[in-house]
């Protein structure tokens, strides 16, 4: 399932969903890498 996080104040990443982390970000994959960040809400 791709997701959407912010990552800093202005960059957005989409990937692969792997997991939810206990302080409310997620971490999605792209390719070989990982980011953590705050999900984004879906626009309608």
């Amino acid at each position: 399932m791709l997701k959407t996080i912010t990552v800093g104040s202005f960059s957005l990443v989409q990937g692969i969903f792997i997991r939810a982390l206990p302080d409310g970000k997620i971490a999605v994959r792209v390719g070989r890498k990982t980011y953590e960040g705050h999900p984004v809400t879906p626009a309608a």
